[in-house]
């Protein structure tokens, strides 16, 4: 995939064992070390799993999740740039009401970001508001949720070269793989304002 630029490997809300006892096999034979160059986690996962994605990429983002314990060093939030794509993490319990893509839009322009990567809901979601874009992987783990005891497994990778994204959201339905894409870029006329170029493709 060297032609596809950077890879950020988005995933999060493992919940592991207390929810979940394992990733599926299937997702974890994608999950080759050396094969992307970052991963942006989150939160919701142990110490041992943090350390495991550290030997995925040499950059590794990952933000507390809301039961995540404070021992564990993990900020509220992080910034990470791919590309000409400024890129914030939260967990996605901070944004009141739930889910609001509002609520998402303030905190995107308070961190100054082009790309929001928020998780909590456990379902995953690739969404244009005002030009700018909110991703959520879900739960790579298919782990329970507050609001759903049955969660599609998910994650998101980003192939990201200069002011060009694209986006592949993995989900595993009836024990198959299934994957959709989507591609952006950021206009040229604007530094932080992205165009949609191609929807969701199934």
């Amino acid at each position: 995939m060297g032609n596809f630029g950077e890879l950020v490997l988005i995933l999060g809300d493992l919940h592991m064992p207390e929810r979940a006892t394992s990733i599926h096999e299937s997702f974890k034979r994608m999950l080759v070390p050396n094969k992307m160059q970052h991963v942006i986690c989150t939160g919701n996962i142990s110490l041992e799993q943090y350390n495991e994605f550290r030997g995925l990429a040499p950059n590794v983002v990952c933000c507390r999740g809301d039961l995540d314990d404070e021992d564990m060093g993990f900020p509220e939030h992080s910034i990470c740039t791919v590309g000409n794509f400024r890129i914030g993490v939260i967990h996605g319990h901070q944004i009141v009401p739930h889910g609001s893509h509002d609520a998402k839009a303030r905190m995107r322009r308070k961190l100054n970001v082009d790309i929001l990567v928020t998780g909590h809901s456990h379902k995953n979601e690739v969404v244009l508001r005002d030009g700018f874009y909110h991703i959520n992987p879900g739960s790579i783990s298919g782990a329970s949720s507050a609001h759903s005891r049955e969660v599609t497994p998910s994650f998101i990778l980003l192939a990201i070269q200069e002011n060009k994204l694209v986006c592949y959201v993995y989900e595993l339905l009836k024990g198959e793989v299934e994957v959709s894409k989507t591609e952006f870029v950021k206009s040229a006329s604007s530094e932080s304002s992205p165009v949609l170029l191609q929807s969701l493709l199934g």
